[in-house]
């Protein structure tokens, strides 16, 4: 399910995409477009919006999937971060980020290596000793791999027709979970294009509801321990980013559907 990621941030702040949800979801429900665009243009600033949402989801899943290489090294460091976004979790994370990604040099894939390992792994002597990037982990009694998250998971694929791939992880990682949103965003996107708004209306809801019953039932408890047990401002920005853009993805979300 992997792509390639994205060379720049081009992100809107979280408070235009809170804007721009509000109006496209009037747009949705009355039959003239508001603020005197016509339908079509309103359904191509969705799709952007779409598009938008597929890139970060596509970065973020990229960064958790496995350590960071030189060419990753390198395109986020091209990268152009936005210094406000009116959400304090996702400001801090960039500037985290960011301020890790000004001092990097070529040692720095092997510290961000040494540091992927020690927040995602650890010891492995038991499930409190990293921050397991499993829904399962933190979700199940025993804070064991492979429980009823996962299976969840795996059904939301299939009923969305999405394969794992050359996927080898439990399909409650992190990194898949962000993938599938990133992958109904796109489909999302696709949709609009077409005119097909009941299909995007649908994969708006697949994307709320998953995004309600698995990344925000645990991602809180999974960037805590980020932020516990990563050395680098690297890892302990992407917790913060990552936490503060999905709460504000899932508002985005609903402004969509309810607003």
């Amino acid at each position: 399910m992997a792509d390639k990621m994205q060379t720049e941030a081009q992100a809107a702040t979280c408070a235009e995409a809170r804007a721009a949800a509000r109006a496209e979801a009037r747009t949705v429900r009355e039959p003239h477009a508001a603020c005197g665009e016509t339908t079509d243009e309103a359904t191509v600033d969705l799709a952007e919006l779409m598009d938008l949402r597929a890139r970060t989801y596509g970065m973020l899943a990229r960064l958790y999937r496995k350590e960071v290489d030189k060419e990753v090294l390198d395109e986020l460091q091209s990268m152009r971060f936005p210094t406000s976004t009116g959400n304090a979790k996702v400001d801090e994370g960039y500037h985290l980020l960011y301020d890790y990604l000004r001092t990097a040099w070529d040692d720095s894939v092997t510290e961000l290596a040494i540091d992927y390992v020690r927040t995602f792994i650890g010891h492995g002597v038991n499930g409190y000793s990293a921050a397991y990037p499993y829904e399962s982990v933190y979700t199940s009694e025993r804070r064991l791999m492979m429980q009823e998250a996962r299976a969840e998971v795996l059904q939301t694929l299939r009923e969305n027709n999405l394969k794992r791939g050359n996927w080898t992880e439990g399909e409650d990682h992190v990194a898949l979970e962000l993938e599938f949103m990133q992958r109904m965003a796109m489909r999302t996107a696709a949709a609009l294009r077409d005119g097909n708004e009941e299909s995007a209306a649908e994969y708006v809801l697949t994307q709320r509801t998953f995004a309600r019953d698995h990344l925000l039932n645990w991602l809180p408890m999974l960037t805590g321990d980020m932020r516990m047990f990563s050395r680098t401002t690297f890892y302990q920005g992407l917790a913060q980013l990552t936490m503060g853009y999905v709460e504000e993805d899932e508002a985005v979300l609903s402004e969509l559907l309810d607003g």
